[in-house]
């Protein structure tokens, strides 16, 4: 039980919820005979339960432009990235156009005419980039993250430790999927197998192959194809997924970014949701 007196009663409100096990709605104000005031995790004749929300924090912001279907600039000129999604790439001077990016972005900016959003974070709040990360609602609640899975603008890119969501996303992303919308119906996302891998686009790719074993070094467990293609997995994400074993000898679609050095080719899984068996 902890008790907290009426002069630091917020601090020790505080210290309760992280310290403890107890639900985050359950603080009780206590007024004894002499008009003191207390606070505790534990009810008690004539407390008052306190409504302490357990709900993540949002913060309204404006924005200024959207920058692509993931990717938005607030007034302050911070970019925000949408977290927990990938929408393809638009023309640029660094980038070629990929299909569907266009659509992408002119869906979010329809969304965003009132150019007021509320920004949630998650463990992680900025990336190697200094772009926020975030998860983006309208004033009237939309989850636009969400909303471009469901409508198969983009696809799920879940990076730990953030995580918030994943489920909901993953899930919007497999009913896209199943009604082929958007990008799930375009012949450039279609799978391939990963022998074909050499002749691979720029961009977000899936490939269908039968990893024979496992390789692990300090950094990373790599999934062996052949002796040129590999996926690796770093250790530190390892518990996010089933034992890595699991997979050999199965067939599975591996969804994402392909890197090579020299004449090997590798995938970089940060999350089990891109390593879908068939």
């Amino acid at each position: 039980m902890i008790f907290c007196n009426k002069l630091a009663w917020l601090p020790c409100i505080i210290f309760a919820l992280f310290s403890t096990t107890i639900d985050a709605s359950e603080i009780y104000r206590s007024v004894d005979s002499q008009g003191r005031v207390t606070y505790s995790d534990q009810p008690s004749d004539g407390a008052q339960q306190l409504a302490i929300s357990n709900q993540p924090s949002r913060h309204l912001y404006n924005v200024a432009r959207v920058y692509d279907g993931d990717t938005i600039i607030l007034e302050d000129r911070k970019q925000v990235r949408l977290l927990g999604i990938n929408t393809p790439e638009i023309q640029s001077r660094v980038r070629d156009q990929e299909p569907g990016g266009v659509e992408a972005k002119q869906w979010l900016q329809k969304q965003l005419q009132d150019k007021k959003v509320y920004l949630e974070f998650d463990q992680v709040r900025r990336d190697k980039y200094k772009r926020l990360l975030a998860h983006v609602f309208t004033p009237d609640g939309k989850h636009l993250n969400l909303m471009l899975l469901e409508n198969g603008l983009a696809v799920v890119s879940i990076i730990p430790p953030n995580g918030r969501y994943s489920e909901k996303l993953i899930r919007a992303q497999q009913k896209a999927e199943k009604q082929k919308l958007g990008i799930w119906s375009m012949p450039e996302y279609q799978p391939r197998p990963i022998t074909q891998i050499a002749n691979h686009n720029k961009g977000w790719q899936r490939f269908t192959g039968i990893p024979a074993r496992i390789k692990k070094n300090r950094k990373y467990t790599r999934l062996i194809f052949d002796d040129k293609i590999d996926i690796r997995v770093s250790n530190a994400n390892l518990d996010q997924f089933p034992p890595l074993d699991s997979y050999v000898g199965k067939l599975l679609e591996i969804r994402g970014w392909v890197s090579r050095k020299k004449d090997n080719y590798t995938m970089l899984i940060q999350h089990p949701s891109a390593l879908v068996p068939q």
